[in-house]
Order: C-alpha cells, then structure tokens, then sequence
C-alpha cells in the first residue's frame, strides 16, 4: 500500500481541488477524509488554506485609482532627497526636475535653487570621499575619459568596483596624473599592480608617483586593435574578390563581341590583388587568434613560451607589414612596445601555480595542466577526457587542485574593464551637461559608490554597494549619509 506522503504527492490539481472544497464545506470529520483518501491530515489543511487565500483573493475589492494610498509628508528636505533622486538615479536634468515639481507637484522651483541643493550635498559626499580608507584596493584600474576636450582621470578597485579617482583636469599628463595618485595613496591607496592601456602621461604618472609599482598592459584595448586590424583586411579581401567576378563577368560579355582581350591585363591583376589579400588576411587572422587564444589568454602557457610566441607573432607581422604597412605597422608597433606591460598578468599566473604546487605537494606541469583545462568547453567531450585523465593522476587532490587554480585565475585581471564600464556609467551623467565641476564629480563619486547593485553578472555584488564589497562592512543607505531621513510608509 502506498504511504500517505506519496498518494499525496501524485494527486493532480482537480483532486486537491475537490478536497479543499470537501474541506471548506465540513461534509465529514477531517480524519474520515484522511483515512479514506490515504492523506495526512496537515496535508488537508494545506489545501484548505490555499482555498481560503483564493478566496479571499478573489473577492476581495478593487483597489481605484482615486483610492489614497498613503500620505506623504512633503518638506523641504524630501523635496531635496526627491531633486537628488531624479538626478542621479534617473538621469534628469535640472530644467527637467523643475517641470515635474511644477506639474506634478504644484511647487516652483528655480534652476539656482537645484544647484544650491547639489552644491550642499556634493560638499558632504566629498568629505565622505575623502574620509574613506583606500587600503583595501589590491589592484587598482586606472583610465581616462572626456568630456568635450576636458579630460576625466578615473581609478576603480578592481575587485569591489569603487571608484577611488574621479577627476576633472586640465591635462593629463605625467604631474596631473601623479599629483592625484599621490592624493589616493595619503588615503592609503597602495596596491599590489595596476592595470591601463599605453598612455604615456598616465604610466609617467604613477612611475612619478609610485616608483617601480608594475603597471600591467591592458589586454582588451590592443586584442580589440588587434581584431580591427584582421576585420578590415577580411573586408579588404571580400572586396578584392567582388571585383574580380565583376571582371570575369565582364570578360565573358566581351569574350562574346570578339573584346577579351581587352579586360585580360585588367583581370590578371585582379586575380593577383584577390590572391595577395586573401593570404594577407588569412595569415594575420591566424597570428591574431594566435594572440588571443595561446598568448593573451589566462589560460595559458608559462611566461617564456607566452614571450616566445609573442615575439614570433610580431616577427610574421614585421614579414607581412610590405603588403599592407599603412595598417599593419601601427599594430605592430603597439605589440612590440606593450609586450612586457601586456604580459605582466602571466608572470603572476605562474608564480600563484608554483604556489599552489608547493603547498600541495605537487609537480607543476599537472597545475599546470588544471589551469590549461579550463581552455576548453566544459560542455566538449575533450574536457572531460582530459578532466578524467587529470583525475586518474591526481587522485584524491583533484577536487581540492581543481578548485584552488579556478579560484586563483579569477584573482588575475587582465583588463581595465571595470573601469571602462564605470565610464559607460559616467557618459550618461555628463551628456546633460556641458562642463564638469569638481563638486559634481566629487556627488557621481559618492553617488555610484555607495549606491547598491540592484543585478550583475556576479551574484555576490546583488544588494551590495561597491564600498561595502570592498570593506566588508555594511553601512546607511547613501541619503542618509548625505544628512536626509528617508520616507518611511507607516
């Protein structure tokens, strides 16, 4: 005989329906019911409660639309938090702050005022800013972005995403970018590296500012240039193929009036011109996957074979620059400036796998071997051959091997692209306006640090706010640490 859980469990909706209604009505005592359907008795209230909770639903009365809600007591002050709202988080500008208050809520209010407003609460969160202990940033990521032909010298923590920099400037060059460092590290910035792209004035800077601190290449923007490079040479040779068909069907109509000869040397070129750019084009493609799969990538080989390949991918460029120099040579150089910066990320790679070997005991080629696993699908059959031979070797240090390279590679940025996506964030807020005072920038600071995630990609940073991540420790919603008392329903 079935037990009552499972005749419970395989009972279909209709039938848990007919037994909240037998429940509902009291037609027989709740322990015939269970004897008789072979159900527990708090599985039948269960279903009596369901019942009740859609009836109440469905007779309960419509909510109008002229029915109050709730009172909302309108001050001053929630006048200024609603100002601040409507600027930061929806991107409103101050003529369009001033058209809602005026049609929705009846009340007048001055450009002048908003800016008054802003001013006193960008004087608060820049004290906020400048209070905030930065000795927790472990590799920071350093970027430059304009607004009109100002430039803007931005500094996020790679791992909590706060924003420690955000500047508006005159210049960017080597003293601008120094003197802001400078101003970061008497906050107690001082991580283990850095990562930006290959401007002069900004790695001058930190040089300026912190010595022989290593500042990594910024792998994104020279894989991107890199991409541009194979791309238009793709579409290059595309073209160059367009063209001859076009030729040879010109020939074949010419062929006809007894004219041929006069398109020969024209389509001897062409098949020529077609030929050189299909190489051209599939030969850099073949370096640049090269670049992004066996050199670039974080899952890689050791830093003496990634060098080796780097250099060799540079030499073939170098070869090939004659059939295209105008767009080849550009790349190139830009490889063969940035090698070292570009793979700097490497050099920590190994040095956490020699690390992981020697706590555990382990010859280094078979780390080695986890961290190359990690190249393929997980979804492909090579993976978990490969996965099974690993294991078969390792034996009961697998799991414990495997876990400690995956967590170790997600500790090595390769990219500045946090702080990218900060300026994504930023254009948003500067397009409204023209020019950038420091105050402003000093309340966008604030605002984006102390904001919380309301989604991302990782779901640790759900509900969070970037200062939390980074310090660990919780702390009042960003009104409230600019002096407000939020709105509360009673």
């Amino acid at each position: 005989m079935k037990s009552s859980g499972s005749v419970a469990a395989s009972l279909s909706p209709s039938a848990r329906k007919d037994l909240a209604v037998q429940m509902l009505s009291k037609t027989s005592p709740i322990s015939h019911l269970a004897t008789r359907e072979n159900v527990s008795r708090k599985f039948l209230h269960r279903q009596k409660r369901t019942a009740d909770e859609a009836l109440t639903e469905a007779f309960a009365p419509a909510t109008k639309s002229q029915d109050v809600l709730f009172h909302l007591p309108v001050t001053e002050a929630w006048l200024m938090q609603l100002t601040l709202a409507l600027i930061l988080i929806n991107h409103s500008s101050y003529r369009g702050v001033v058209e809602l208050m005026r049609d929705l809520l009846g009340v007048v209010i001055t450009v002048a005022t908003i800016h008054n407003w802003l001013q006193a609460a960008a004087d608060k969160a820049s004290a906020i800013n400048r209070s905030q202990d930065l000795s927790l940033v472990r590799v920071g990521l350093h970027d430059e972005i304009y607004q009109g032909s100002q430039p803007v010298l931005a500094g996020v923590d790679e791992k909590s995403t706060y924003c420690y920099l955000l500047a508006g400037v005159d210049r960017r060059d080597e003293d601008t970018w120094g003197t802001h460092l400078l101003d970061a590290m008497r906050q107690g910035l001082n991580p283990d590296y850095t990562i930006a792209d290959a401007g002069t004035g900004l790695r001058a800077g930190q040089k300026a500012a912190w010595g022989d601190k290593p500042c990594h290449g910024d792998v994104f923007h020279l894989q991107h240039q890199c991409e541009g490079l194979a791309n238009m040479l793709s579409r290059l040779a595309k073209g160059a193929t367009s063209r001859r068909k076009k030729l040879e069907q010109k020939m074949v109509q010419a062929k006809q009036r007894g004219l041929g000869n006069t398109l020969s040397n024209k389509l001897t070129l062409a098949r020529q011109t077609e030929l050189q750019a299909v190489r051209l084009a599939k030969d850099v493609r073949t370096l640049v996957h090269w670049l992004g799969h066996d050199v670039l990538a974080l899952a890689g080989p050791a830093l003496e074979e990634r060098q080796a390949l780097f250099d060799f991918i540079v030499t073939e460029l170098n070869a090939l620059e004659t059939m295209d120099r105008k767009r080849i040579r550009p790349v190139r150089i830009a490889l063969e400036n940035q090698r070292d910066d570009l793979l700097a990320f490497a050099k920590v790679l190994d040095e956490k796998l020699d690390d992981i070997a020697q706590r555990f005991d382990t010859p280094l080629y078979l780390i080695r071997a986890l961290c190359l696993l990690q190249r393929k699908k997980p979804t492909s059959n090579a993976y978990w051959q490969r996965r099974n031979q690993l294991h078969a070797q390792l034996s009961g240090k697998f799991h414990l091997l495997l876990e400690a390279v995956i967590e170790t590679m997600k500790q090595i940025p390769r990219a500045s692209s946090l702080v990218e996506n900060l300026n994504s964030r930023l254009r948003n807020y500067f397009f409204l306006r023209r020019q950038l005072g420091e105050s402003y920038l000093d309340l966008l600071q604030f605002f984006l640090n102390h904001r919380t995630f309301l989604r991302s990609r990782r779901p640790e940073r759900v509900g969070k706010s970037p200062r939390e991540l980074m310090t660990g420790q919780g702390h009042p919603h960003w009104l409230e640490l600019l002096g407000f008392t939020r709105f509360q329903q009673a």
